[in-house]
Protein backbone atom coordinates (compact mmCIF):
# COMPACT_ATOMS: atom_id res chain seq x y z
CA UNK A 1 0.00 0.00 0.00
CA UNK A 2 2.62 2.60 0.89
CA UNK A 3 4.51 1.59 -2.56
CA UNK A 4 1.34 2.42 -4.35
CA UNK A 5 0.85 5.53 -2.34
CA UNK A 6 4.49 6.61 -2.82
CA UNK A 7 3.86 6.51 -6.76
CA UNK A 8 0.44 7.84 -6.84
CA UNK A 9 2.11 11.04 -5.00
CA UNK A 10 4.87 11.12 -7.60
CA UNK A 11 2.49 10.75 -10.67
CA UNK A 12 0.09 13.94 -8.72
CA UNK A 13 3.99 15.53 -8.46
CA UNK A 14 4.51 15.40 -11.99
CA UNK A 15 1.32 16.93 -12.75
CA UNK A 16 2.13 20.14 -10.56
CA UNK A 17 5.35 20.06 -11.24
CA UNK A 18 4.77 20.66 -15.48
CA UNK A 19 2.39 23.46 -14.45
CA UNK A 20 5.11 25.17 -12.09
CA UNK A 21 8.02 24.58 -14.65
CA UNK A 22 5.98 26.06 -17.47
CA UNK A 23 5.23 29.35 -15.49
CA UNK A 24 8.82 29.95 -15.09
CA UNK A 25 9.82 31.45 -18.21
CA UNK A 26 12.80 30.35 -19.71
CA UNK A 27 12.13 31.50 -23.62
CA UNK A 28 15.48 30.96 -25.72
CA UNK A 29 15.03 33.10 -28.86
CA UNK A 30 18.49 31.69 -30.03
CA UNK A 31 19.99 35.49 -29.64
CA UNK A 32 22.47 36.41 -26.47
CA UNK A 33 20.73 39.56 -26.24
CA UNK A 34 16.80 38.26 -26.11
CA UNK A 35 17.49 34.81 -24.74
CA UNK A 36 16.11 34.72 -20.89
CA UNK A 37 17.91 31.98 -19.62
CA UNK A 38 17.55 28.90 -17.38
CA UNK A 39 18.31 30.25 -13.96
CA UNK A 40 14.92 30.71 -12.44
CA UNK A 41 13.83 26.86 -13.21
CA UNK A 42 17.63 25.21 -12.35
CA UNK A 43 17.19 26.74 -8.66
CA UNK A 44 13.81 25.78 -8.80
CA UNK A 45 14.61 21.63 -9.73
CA UNK A 46 17.75 22.07 -7.69
CA UNK A 47 15.74 22.83 -4.72
CA UNK A 48 13.11 20.04 -5.26
CA UNK A 49 16.49 17.52 -5.33
CA UNK A 50 17.62 18.70 -2.13
CA UNK A 51 14.23 18.37 -0.35
CA UNK A 52 14.43 15.11 -0.33
CA UNK A 53 18.22 14.69 0.04
CA UNK A 54 20.01 14.78 -3.12
CA UNK A 55 23.20 16.55 -3.14
CA UNK A 56 23.44 18.83 -6.61
CA UNK A 57 25.98 19.88 -8.68
CA UNK A 58 25.30 22.84 -10.48
CA UNK A 59 26.76 24.29 -13.15
CA UNK A 60 26.85 27.67 -15.42
CA UNK A 61 27.33 26.80 -19.26
CA UNK A 62 29.45 28.90 -20.72
CA UNK A 63 27.21 32.32 -20.16
CA UNK A 64 25.32 33.98 -17.86
CA UNK A 65 21.83 32.50 -16.90
CA UNK A 66 22.57 29.33 -18.47
CA UNK A 67 22.17 27.21 -15.90
CA UNK A 68 22.46 23.50 -15.45
CA UNK A 69 21.80 20.97 -12.66
CA UNK A 70 23.23 17.47 -12.12
CA UNK A 71 22.31 14.80 -9.64
CA UNK A 72 23.46 10.91 -9.28
CA UNK A 73 22.00 8.23 -8.10
CA UNK A 74 24.07 4.81 -6.77
CA UNK A 75 23.16 1.67 -8.06
CA UNK A 76 23.74 -1.40 -6.82
CA UNK A 77 25.96 -2.43 -9.33
CA UNK A 78 28.67 0.55 -9.94
CA UNK A 79 30.82 -1.54 -12.39
CA UNK A 80 28.01 -1.69 -14.62
CA UNK A 81 27.45 1.84 -16.74
CA UNK A 82 25.36 4.51 -15.83
CA UNK A 83 22.41 5.42 -17.33
CA UNK A 84 21.83 9.55 -18.27
CA UNK A 85 18.00 10.75 -18.27
CA UNK A 86 18.60 14.64 -19.28
CA UNK A 87 16.08 17.01 -19.94
CA UNK A 88 16.33 20.70 -21.01
CA UNK A 89 14.63 23.67 -19.44
CA UNK A 90 14.61 25.81 -22.47
CA UNK A 91 11.53 26.45 -24.60
CA UNK A 92 11.42 28.54 -27.79
CA UNK A 93 8.85 31.81 -27.69
CA UNK A 94 5.43 31.88 -28.00
CA UNK A 95 2.96 34.79 -28.92
CA UNK A 96 0.15 34.95 -26.39
CA UNK A 97 -2.12 36.53 -28.45
CA UNK A 98 -2.22 33.23 -30.77
CA UNK A 99 -3.15 30.72 -27.76
CA UNK A 100 -6.26 29.91 -26.03
CA UNK A 101 -4.82 30.65 -22.75
CA UNK A 102 -1.61 32.05 -21.93
CA UNK A 103 1.53 29.93 -22.74
CA UNK A 104 3.31 30.76 -19.34
CA UNK A 105 0.00 30.09 -17.87
CA UNK A 106 0.98 26.21 -17.16
CA UNK A 107 -3.38 25.86 -16.75
CA UNK A 108 -4.67 22.76 -15.44
CA UNK A 109 -8.04 22.39 -17.44
CA UNK A 110 -9.91 20.14 -19.72
CA UNK A 111 -7.60 17.45 -18.89
CA UNK A 112 -4.33 18.96 -19.94
CA UNK A 113 -1.20 20.75 -18.70
CA UNK A 114 -1.53 23.61 -21.34
CA UNK A 115 1.48 26.08 -21.72
CA UNK A 116 4.84 26.16 -24.29
CA UNK A 117 7.11 23.38 -23.14
CA UNK A 118 3.79 21.18 -22.43
CA UNK A 119 5.33 18.72 -24.07
CA UNK A 120 9.13 20.02 -25.34
CA UNK A 121 10.22 18.83 -22.67
CA UNK A 122 8.92 20.19 -19.37
CA UNK A 123 6.97 17.30 -19.33
CA UNK A 124 9.22 14.60 -19.11
CA UNK A 125 11.85 17.36 -17.08
CA UNK A 126 8.74 16.87 -14.73
CA UNK A 127 8.21 13.39 -15.01
CA UNK A 128 12.23 13.02 -13.79
CA UNK A 129 12.19 14.67 -11.62
CA UNK A 130 9.15 13.54 -9.61
CA UNK A 131 10.98 9.72 -10.05
CA UNK A 132 13.90 11.13 -8.97
CA UNK A 133 12.27 12.55 -5.65
CA UNK A 134 10.32 9.42 -4.65
CA UNK A 135 13.24 7.03 -5.78
CA UNK A 136 15.63 9.22 -3.25
CA UNK A 137 12.74 9.56 -0.77
CA UNK A 138 11.79 5.62 -0.69
CA UNK A 139 15.35 4.60 -0.63
CA UNK A 140 14.79 2.78 -3.80
CA UNK A 141 18.43 1.50 -4.84
CA UNK A 142 18.35 1.27 -8.92
CA UNK A 143 19.96 -1.81 -10.75
CA UNK A 144 23.38 0.64 -12.19
CA UNK A 145 23.95 4.39 -11.43
CA UNK A 146 21.77 7.09 -12.51
CA UNK A 147 22.75 10.66 -13.72
CA UNK A 148 19.71 12.94 -13.41
CA UNK A 149 20.46 16.10 -15.87
CA UNK A 150 18.69 19.28 -16.02
CA UNK A 151 20.15 21.27 -18.86
CA UNK A 152 20.24 24.66 -20.16
CA UNK A 153 20.13 25.86 -24.47
CA UNK A 154 18.92 22.55 -26.42
CA UNK A 155 16.79 24.70 -28.39
CA UNK A 156 19.52 26.64 -29.86
CA UNK A 157 21.69 22.95 -30.52
CA UNK A 158 23.18 23.40 -27.01
CA UNK A 159 26.44 25.86 -27.52
CA UNK A 160 25.58 27.39 -24.36
CA UNK A 161 24.46 23.61 -22.56
CA UNK A 162 25.09 20.15 -23.60
CA UNK A 163 27.50 20.96 -26.33
CA UNK A 164 29.79 23.49 -23.82
CA UNK A 165 28.88 20.59 -20.86
CA UNK A 166 30.81 17.83 -23.00
CA UNK A 167 33.59 20.10 -23.91
CA UNK A 168 34.40 21.70 -20.63
CA UNK A 169 32.67 19.05 -18.34
CA UNK A 170 33.16 15.81 -19.38
CA UNK A 171 33.67 14.40 -15.74
CA UNK A 172 29.64 15.35 -15.58
CA UNK A 173 28.86 12.22 -17.34
CA UNK A 174 31.39 9.71 -16.30
CA UNK A 175 30.88 6.20 -16.56
CA UNK A 176 27.89 6.85 -18.34
CA UNK A 177 27.07 4.81 -21.59
CA UNK A 178 23.63 5.17 -22.00
CA UNK A 179 21.24 7.94 -22.58
CA UNK A 180 17.29 8.50 -22.58
CA UNK A 181 15.58 11.68 -23.26
CA UNK A 182 13.27 13.40 -25.96
CA UNK A 183 11.38 12.61 -28.13
CA UNK A 184 10.40 8.99 -28.16
CA UNK A 185 8.68 6.73 -26.10
CA UNK A 186 4.74 8.11 -27.13
CA UNK A 187 2.05 6.01 -28.92
CA UNK A 188 0.48 6.01 -31.44
CA UNK A 189 -3.20 4.11 -32.44
CA UNK A 190 -2.36 2.24 -35.07
CA UNK A 191 -6.11 0.75 -35.22
CA UNK A 192 -8.79 0.37 -32.88
CA UNK A 193 -7.36 0.37 -29.63
CA UNK A 194 -4.22 -1.02 -30.11
CA UNK A 195 -1.30 1.59 -29.68
CA UNK A 196 2.40 1.16 -30.44
CA UNK A 197 5.02 2.97 -29.17
CA UNK A 198 7.55 4.67 -30.53
CA UNK A 199 11.05 4.44 -29.33
CA UNK A 200 13.94 6.94 -31.32
CA UNK A 201 16.86 5.21 -31.98
CA UNK A 202 18.21 8.09 -34.75
CA UNK A 203 17.69 11.63 -35.58
CA UNK A 204 18.74 13.19 -38.70
CA UNK A 205 21.89 15.88 -38.50
CA UNK A 206 21.24 19.10 -38.43
CA UNK A 207 23.10 21.58 -40.69
CA UNK A 208 21.91 25.10 -40.82
CA UNK A 209 23.01 26.88 -43.87
CA UNK A 210 23.62 30.50 -44.31
CA UNK A 211 23.50 32.00 -47.93
CA UNK A 212 25.17 34.86 -49.48
CA UNK A 213 25.14 36.40 -53.18
CA UNK A 214 26.84 39.12 -54.32
CA UNK A 215 25.81 41.01 -57.12
CA UNK A 216 26.30 45.33 -58.28
CA UNK A 217 24.89 47.65 -55.92
CA UNK A 218 22.68 50.41 -57.69
CA UNK A 219 19.61 52.83 -57.95
CA UNK A 220 16.27 50.65 -57.94
CA UNK A 221 15.00 52.78 -61.03
CA UNK A 222 17.67 51.78 -63.53
CA UNK A 223 17.64 48.70 -65.38
CA UNK A 224 19.44 46.27 -63.53
CA UNK A 225 21.42 42.59 -64.93
CA UNK A 226 23.40 41.67 -61.68
CA UNK A 227 20.69 42.05 -59.04
CA UNK A 228 21.96 40.08 -55.68
CA UNK A 229 18.03 39.83 -54.40
CA UNK A 230 17.07 38.50 -57.60
CA UNK A 231 19.50 35.90 -57.81
CA UNK A 232 19.51 34.79 -54.46
CA UNK A 233 15.45 34.56 -54.16
CA UNK A 234 15.69 32.05 -57.50
CA UNK A 235 18.38 30.22 -56.04
CA UNK A 236 16.27 30.01 -52.99
CA UNK A 237 13.13 29.05 -54.81
CA UNK A 238 15.06 26.26 -56.28
CA UNK A 239 16.19 24.87 -53.05
CA UNK A 240 12.78 24.99 -51.68
CA UNK A 241 11.05 23.04 -53.82
CA UNK A 242 13.77 20.66 -55.09
CA UNK A 243 12.67 16.95 -53.84
CA UNK A 244 15.69 15.12 -52.09
CA UNK A 245 16.18 11.31 -53.41
CA UNK A 246 14.45 8.39 -51.35
CA UNK A 247 16.73 6.93 -48.93
CA UNK A 248 15.70 4.25 -46.08
CA UNK A 249 17.57 3.90 -43.25
CA UNK A 250 17.59 0.90 -40.80
CA UNK A 251 15.62 2.41 -38.52
CA UNK A 252 12.73 3.63 -40.90
CA UNK A 253 12.58 0.09 -42.18
CA UNK A 254 12.27 -1.57 -39.04
CA UNK A 255 9.59 1.20 -38.07
CA UNK A 256 7.99 0.58 -41.45
CA UNK A 257 7.86 -3.31 -40.66
CA UNK A 258 7.02 -3.02 -37.58
CA UNK A 259 3.46 -0.86 -38.59
CA UNK A 260 3.11 -3.81 -41.79
CA UNK A 261 3.34 -6.80 -38.39
CA UNK A 262 0.49 -4.71 -36.23
CA UNK A 263 -1.82 -3.29 -39.05
CA UNK A 264 -1.18 -5.36 -42.41
CA UNK A 265 -0.34 -1.75 -44.45
CA UNK A 266 1.74 -2.19 -46.73
CA UNK A 267 4.78 0.16 -47.81
CA UNK A 268 5.25 0.37 -51.54
CA UNK A 269 8.55 2.09 -52.66
CA UNK A 270 7.23 3.09 -55.47
CA UNK A 271 4.74 4.92 -53.58
CA UNK A 272 6.28 5.55 -50.34
CA UNK A 273 5.25 9.12 -49.47
CA UNK A 274 1.40 8.07 -50.55
CA UNK A 275 1.90 5.19 -48.37
CA UNK A 276 3.66 7.37 -45.45
CA UNK A 277 0.49 9.66 -46.38
CA UNK A 278 -1.91 6.30 -44.67
CA UNK A 279 -0.32 6.55 -41.30
CA UNK A 280 -2.59 10.28 -40.42
CA UNK A 281 -0.69 12.34 -37.99
CA UNK A 282 2.54 11.08 -37.83
CA UNK A 283 2.78 11.33 -41.04
CA UNK A 284 4.39 14.16 -40.96
CA UNK A 285 7.77 13.18 -38.79
CA UNK A 286 7.76 9.57 -40.98
CA UNK A 287 7.74 11.27 -44.29
CA UNK A 288 10.07 13.84 -42.87
CA UNK A 289 13.00 11.14 -42.11
CA UNK A 290 12.64 9.29 -45.64
CA UNK A 291 14.72 11.92 -47.18
CA UNK A 292 17.13 14.96 -46.65
CA UNK A 293 14.93 18.18 -46.11
CA UNK A 294 16.06 21.56 -47.12
CA UNK A 295 13.79 24.96 -45.79
CA UNK A 296 14.58 28.18 -45.90
CA UNK A 297 13.53 30.36 -42.96
CA UNK A 298 15.01 33.80 -43.15
CA UNK A 299 15.45 36.21 -46.26
CA UNK A 300 17.87 39.87 -45.47
CA UNK A 301 18.45 42.06 -47.86
CA UNK A 302 18.91 45.70 -48.82
CA UNK A 303 18.71 49.05 -46.41
CA UNK A 304 16.39 51.41 -48.44
CA UNK A 305 13.49 51.02 -50.71
CA UNK A 306 15.35 52.45 -54.07
CA UNK A 307 18.45 50.90 -53.34
CA UNK A 308 19.32 47.78 -54.95
CA UNK A 309 22.26 46.32 -52.81
CA UNK A 310 25.29 44.27 -53.69
CA UNK A 311 24.69 41.62 -50.77
CA UNK A 312 21.57 39.20 -50.00
CA UNK A 313 21.61 36.32 -47.32
CA UNK A 314 19.68 33.42 -46.81
CA UNK A 315 19.05 30.80 -44.33
CA UNK A 316 18.40 27.42 -44.21
CA UNK A 317 17.03 24.81 -41.96
CA UNK A 318 19.07 21.38 -43.64
CA UNK A 319 17.75 18.07 -41.97
CA UNK A 320 20.29 15.22 -43.09
CA UNK A 321 19.96 11.64 -42.70
CA UNK A 322 22.39 9.28 -41.23
CA UNK A 323 25.68 8.52 -44.13
CA UNK A 324 24.11 11.31 -46.49
CA UNK A 325 25.96 14.54 -45.95
CA UNK A 326 28.71 14.30 -48.69
CA UNK A 327 25.98 13.70 -51.23
CA UNK A 328 23.85 16.04 -49.71
CA UNK A 329 26.42 18.75 -50.08
CA UNK A 330 27.43 17.16 -54.07
CA UNK A 331 23.31 18.15 -54.87
CA UNK A 332 23.15 21.23 -52.95
CA UNK A 333 26.42 22.50 -55.36
CA UNK A 334 24.00 21.38 -58.33
CA UNK A 335 21.27 23.12 -57.50
CA UNK A 336 22.59 26.09 -56.21
CA UNK A 337 25.03 27.37 -58.60
CA UNK A 338 28.45 29.07 -58.46
CA UNK A 339 26.89 32.28 -57.48
CA UNK A 340 25.53 31.11 -54.18
CA UNK A 341 28.54 31.51 -51.10
CA UNK A 342 27.20 28.85 -48.54
CA UNK A 343 28.35 28.85 -44.89
CA UNK A 344 27.47 26.03 -42.10
CA UNK A 345 26.11 28.30 -39.06
CA UNK A 346 25.89 25.11 -37.38
CA UNK A 347 26.20 21.66 -38.42
CA UNK A 348 25.76 18.68 -35.89
CA UNK A 349 25.34 15.24 -37.21
CA UNK A 350 22.63 12.46 -37.20
CA UNK A 351 23.05 10.14 -34.17
CA UNK A 352 21.87 6.25 -35.11
CA UNK A 353 21.70 3.45 -32.87
CA UNK A 354 20.09 0.34 -32.85
CA UNK A 355 16.80 -1.57 -31.52
CA UNK A 356 18.38 -4.20 -29.51
CA UNK A 357 19.65 -4.79 -26.02
CA UNK A 358 18.95 -4.93 -22.54
CA UNK A 359 18.10 -1.47 -22.30
CA UNK A 360 15.57 -1.67 -24.87
CA UNK A 361 14.51 -4.59 -23.42
CA UNK A 362 13.61 -2.65 -20.28
CA UNK A 363 12.28 0.20 -22.22
CA UNK A 364 9.83 -1.79 -24.16
CA UNK A 365 8.68 -4.36 -21.16
CA UNK A 366 7.69 -0.81 -19.03
CA UNK A 367 5.82 0.09 -21.61
CA UNK A 368 3.70 -2.91 -21.94
CA UNK A 369 3.41 -3.93 -18.63
CA UNK A 370 1.76 -0.27 -18.35
CA UNK A 371 -0.25 -0.61 -21.45
CA UNK A 372 -0.69 -4.71 -22.17
CA UNK A 373 -1.24 -5.59 -26.03
CA UNK A 374 0.88 -2.44 -27.10
CA UNK A 375 4.25 -3.32 -29.02
CA UNK A 376 7.03 -0.60 -29.04
CA UNK A 377 9.07 0.07 -32.62
CA UNK A 378 12.19 2.19 -33.15
CA UNK A 379 11.49 5.31 -35.37
CA UNK A 380 13.98 7.97 -36.49
CA UNK A 381 13.50 12.26 -35.54
CA UNK A 382 13.14 14.52 -38.39
CA UNK A 383 14.70 17.24 -35.31
CA UNK A 384 17.19 17.15 -32.95
CA UNK A 385 18.00 16.60 -29.55
CA UNK A 386 21.07 16.94 -26.81
CA UNK A 387 21.61 13.28 -27.82
CA UNK A 388 24.18 14.80 -30.72
CA UNK A 389 26.19 16.27 -27.80
CA UNK A 390 26.12 12.97 -25.83
CA UNK A 391 26.79 10.91 -28.52
CA UNK A 392 30.27 12.07 -28.87
CA UNK A 393 30.85 10.66 -25.69
CA UNK A 394 30.38 7.41 -26.75
CA UNK A 395 27.13 7.13 -25.10
CA UNK A 396 24.23 4.93 -26.83
CA UNK A 397 21.20 7.44 -27.01
CA UNK A 398 17.60 6.85 -27.43
CA UNK A 399 14.17 9.30 -27.10
CA UNK A 400 11.94 7.52 -23.97
CA UNK A 401 9.67 10.28 -22.83
CA UNK A 402 6.87 7.75 -22.29
CA UNK A 403 3.03 8.99 -22.96
CA UNK A 404 -0.06 7.54 -23.67
CA UNK A 405 -1.74 9.92 -26.01
CA UNK A 406 -5.25 10.37 -26.80
CA UNK A 407 -6.13 8.34 -30.20
CA UNK A 408 -7.34 11.86 -31.53
CA UNK A 409 -4.09 14.19 -30.64
CA UNK A 410 -2.03 15.62 -33.18
CA UNK A 411 0.98 15.18 -31.09
CA UNK A 412 4.04 16.27 -33.57
CA UNK A 413 1.61 19.53 -34.21
CA UNK A 414 2.20 20.35 -30.46
CA UNK A 415 5.76 20.79 -30.70
CA UNK A 416 7.06 24.43 -31.20
CA UNK A 417 2.85 25.12 -32.18
CA UNK A 418 0.18 26.90 -30.66
CA UNK A 419 -1.78 25.43 -27.65
CA UNK A 420 1.29 23.40 -26.69
CA UNK A 421 -0.27 20.90 -24.03
CA UNK A 422 0.31 17.43 -22.97
CA UNK A 423 -3.10 14.91 -21.51
CA UNK A 424 -2.74 14.48 -17.48
CA UNK A 425 -3.48 11.58 -17.68
CA UNK A 426 -0.33 10.87 -19.85
CA UNK A 427 2.09 12.27 -17.52
CA UNK A 428 0.66 9.96 -14.50
CA UNK A 429 0.87 7.02 -16.76
CA UNK A 430 5.09 8.19 -18.21
CA UNK A 431 5.58 8.67 -14.20
CA UNK A 432 4.54 4.91 -14.00
CA UNK A 433 6.32 3.77 -16.71
CA UNK A 434 9.78 5.95 -15.73
CA UNK A 435 9.43 4.38 -12.21
CA UNK A 436 9.39 0.63 -13.85
CA UNK A 437 12.22 1.55 -16.57
CA UNK A 438 14.28 2.97 -13.50
CA UNK A 439 13.87 0.01 -11.26
CA UNK A 440 14.85 -2.21 -13.84
CA UNK A 441 17.39 -0.49 -16.12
Amino acid sequence: MEQRDSLARAEDESVQLTSDLIRIDTTNTGDPATVVGERVAAEFVAEKLAEVGFETTYVQSGAKGRDNVFVRLEGADPSRGALLVHGHLDAVPADPAEWSVHPLSGAVQDGYVWGRGAVDMKDMVAMSLATARRMKRDGIVPPRDIIFAFLADEEAAGDYGSQWLVRNRPDLFEGATEAISEVGGFSVTVKDDVRAYLLQTAEKGIAWMKLRVRGRAGHGSMVHEDNAVTKLTQAVARLGTHKFPLVLTDSVREFLAGITEMTGMEFDEEDLDGAVAKLGAVARVVGATIRDTANPTMLNAGYKANVIPSVAEAVVDCRVLPGRQAAFERELDEILGPDVEREWVANLPPVETTFDGALVEAMSAAITAEDPGSRTIPYMLSGGTDAKAFHTLGMRCFGFAPLRLPADLDFAALFHGVDERVPVDALKFGTRVLDRFLRTC
